[in-house]
């Protein structure tokens, strides 16, 4: 039962540029398709490349702000301020909660 509730569990890192009003909407963007879709469920890690500049190389991330899912597999990228709800809901391949 413990390892269903893992697979279960969403992963997902965001790559941001401090305060700009793009990473901020795209933060609030995604928080609010996480508490529609997967309350409970998800660990959200956000990274801030102004701080951090390093930490680009390990997901290859050329674009801000980008969102990668890095569980459950496959890896997915999505880049932009993830104002299209449905698309990002489509594109991290989010299915509804029974």
């Amino acid at each position: 039962m413990n390892d269903e509730i893992d697979a279960e569990r969403w992963r997902l890192r965001l790559y941001i540029a401090g305060g700009s009003p793009r990473s901020l909407a795209a933060l609030a963007n995604l928080k609010r398709v996480c508490e529609d879709y997967l309350p409970g469920r998800y660990e959200l890690e956000v990274i801030d490349l102004t701080e951090e500049p390093e930490r680009a190389r390990a997901d290859q991330i050329v674009a801000i702000p980008t969102l990668v899912r890095r569980l459950p597999p496959p890896i997915t990228k999505i880049i932009g301020d993830l104002s299209l709800k449905e698309r990002v809901v489509v594109a991290l391949d989010i299915e509804p909660m029974a």
